[in-house]
């Protein structure tokens, strides 16, 4: 099978790599996440008037480029190897993956309002007791004349300490209901709770919870979402999932050049049979981690159970490069690997986050072998 890119998709690459290189700083971003809004606002727009790679994956109608896939998996694994906090996931894939399945004229604007990079979205989905199961929803929404009632508890909804707008799933009547909602996290209306906090990956994520919120008619947008919220989840698995290969090669590159400027004993640490073959493992692993994605990448567009079952396979293979390569570049590099100073550190705890985002490895495998059951 050829997996080669066409000149478009080439150029891509090239456009967003070389966009990061020169304006996404370690240093500074790392300053942004903990000491300022936790993000940059002005890289966001460079990425959308500059680069224009935010409604790359987006309709033409909506002021898109009509892309698929295969250019949101470059994207976002050139993102993941500059380690970038903006919300490209969170709003871009999942957030333009469920207004493009939910349809109609407000799902529209939002989507015109992602490529102009002016809305931000955050999924919240998770529940206290529903651990990563998406499908477990206890939030409820209920009518009241021409409004919804909303009457719940999110957890860790990720980018919407400063997203302009939330998407809430709620059961409505046995059915998984798709909600919008006009958002501003320092300012929430009467009946929203917001708690916000950083998280292991020096992210942001916020806890909300609903009381008796009402919200206009036409903040329901899928009245049964179960499916969208399926497919939309596994598109996002496969751009979380390149995003990690993006920083795995970066770590491995980085950790095999350590290898080579330091000595011991009046030799480079490289020389030593030992650590080769570790670094050999490394690699290894990143290899089939790049394979499973790719096959993730082009199941998108498969029967439900097929594509799911090339997302779990990927996710599990993620999280187990993940953790091998992380742990490994961390020991070779000794004691500073897990300095602030040292980019390996950072590296480290976004690809710890990255083995429960969007499920967990063990979750991915058994949901791997029940659709393998024939």
């Amino acid at each position: 099978m050829d997996f080669s890119f066409t000149a478009e998709q080439e150029l891509l690459r090239e456009t967003v790599t070389e966009f990061l290189a020169a304006r996404y700083d370690l240093e500074t971003s790392r300053a942004a996440a903990r000491l300022g809004a936790g993000r940059q606002p002005e890289i966001w727009r460079g990425l959308a008037e500059e680069v224009g790679i935010l409604g790359a994956s987006l309709p033409e109608s909506v002021g898109g480029i009509g892309g698929g896939p295969i250019e949101t998996m470059i994207i976002a694994e050139a993102l993941g190897g500059a380690l970038v906090l903006e919300p490209y996931i969170d709003t871009v894939v999942v957030g333009g993956g469920l207004l493009g399945r939910s349809g109609g004229k407000r799902a529209e604007d939002l989507l015109s309002g992602i490529a102009a990079g002016e809305v931000i979205t955050g999924f919240a989905a998770l529940e206290p007791r529903s651990g990563y199961d998406y499908t477990d929803v206890t939030s409820t929404a209920r009518r009241d004349g021409e409004d919804w009632i909303l009457d719940g508890v999110k957890t860790v909804v990720t980018a919407a300490p400063f997203a302009t707008h939330v998407l809430v799933t709620a059961a409505v009547d046995g059915e998984i209901a798709l909600f919008v909602l006009d958002f501003d996290a320092a300012n929430p209306p009467a009946g929203l709770t917001v708690r916000s906090y950083p998280t292991i990956d020096e992210r942001r994520a916020s806890d909300l919870t609903f009381e008796n919120l009402r919200v206009p008619a036409d903040s329901l947008l899928l009245a049964n979402a179960s499916e969208a919220v399926a497919a939309t989840l596994d598109e996002a698995i496969a751009a979380v999932c390149a995003e990690a290969v993006g920083a795995m090669r970066r770590v491995v590159a980085d950790t095999v050049e350590y290898t080579k400027q330091r000595r011991q004993f009046g030799v480079p640490i490289a020389s030593f049979q030992a650590l080769q073959h570790r670094m050999v493992n490394m690699h290894l692993e990143l290899e089939q981690a790049v394979a499973a994605v790719y096959l993730a990448t082009l199941k998108l567009d498969a029967a439900p159970a097929e594509r799911a079952k090339a997302a779990s396979a990927a996710k599990a293979t993620i999280g187990r490069a993940a953790r091998l390569i992380g742990q490994e570049s961390v020991q070779l590099h000794g004691a500073m690997g897990m300095t602030e100073e040292l980019a390996i550190g950072h590296f480290f705890k976004r690809l710890t986050a990255v083995q429960y985002e969007f499920g967990t490895t063990d979750q991915h495998i058994a949901r791997y072998a029940a659709l393998s059951r024939p």
